[in-house]
């Protein structure tokens, strides 16, 4: 696969964190940019709460933006820390966690520093809609695969590349139904499942479920679906 890059050391695009960045401020009003997102969050949790008990558990979510995932986590008992590159979005976090006074540890930080600091710390890793948004994927993975406890768990979600994908999440998303800001997607990025396969199985993770994930617009509601052909989400496990 082709990947922009910004650099031979940082897996990360500038350009991607400043437009990200752009839209903290309206990242926790359900009716602005994330509109999308927000709809989809419950679903997220509620994948994440059918595989593993997040009362007490060492959670990490990982490109955690404005922190919509990580304090639902954190709601449901986890103990949370939460990463992401963008400064706008960690600032917001932080500001908005006060506001709901809930406990989440976020850090300006790459999952990579992090892994090289706390390899093995949690029980489990969340990165949702994020692997398609920086130059390496593969790496992510394995970082995350670093920072697991043995037999803790991967939670990842992603798009399909797929003309399905590519019709619904950018040219209906972004371009007819104004869901989504132009730009938000490059069609080159998104990923098929069997490459997300492989970089698990790379990294020692055991690939143990993958469900499609499908926003319903008209209803602003999204819900678990067998097809994978769009959105999808993914559970891997650290062996033990």
């Amino acid at each position: 696969m082709t990947r922009s890059t910004t650099g031979a050391k940082e897996n990360f695009d500038q350009a991607e964190l400043d437009k990200f960045g752009a839209l903290a401020n309206r990242w926790w009003d359900p009716q602005g940019p994330q509109k999308a997102l927000h709809a989809l969050n419950p679903v997220r949790l509620d994948y994440v709460k059918r595989r593993i008990a997040l009362r007490d558990a060492s959670v990490l979510d990982v490109g955690c933006g404005a922190g919509l995932l990580s304090e639902a986590l954190a709601r449901e008992g986890a103990l949370v820390t939460a990463t992401d590159l963008a400064p706008e979005l960690i600032k917001v976090a932080k500001l908005h966690k006060l506001e709901s006074q809930i406990s989440v540890d976020y850090r300006l930080q790459s999952v990579e520093s992090l892994a090289a600091e706390q390899p093995g710390s949690f029980d489990a890793i969340t990165c949702m809609e994020m692997l398609e948004h920086v130059p390496d994927p593969s790496a992510i993975v394995a970082a995350c695969a670093t920072l697991l406890k043995p037999g803790g768990q991967l939670f990842l979600s992603t798009l399909n590349r797929t003309p399905a994908a590519f019709a619904l999440a950018i040219v209906g998303a972004e371009y007819v139904a104004r869901l989504l800001p132009k730009g938000t997607h490059h069609y080159q990025d998104f990923i098929k499942p069997s490459e997300l396969a492989a970089w698990l199985r790379a990294a020692g993770l055991q690939l143990e479920d993958v469900s499609g994930l499908a926003y319903e617009p008209w209803r602003n509601a999204a819900r678990i679906i067998g097809r994978t052909d769009v959105n999808y989400l993914a559970c891997a496990r650290k062996p033990l």
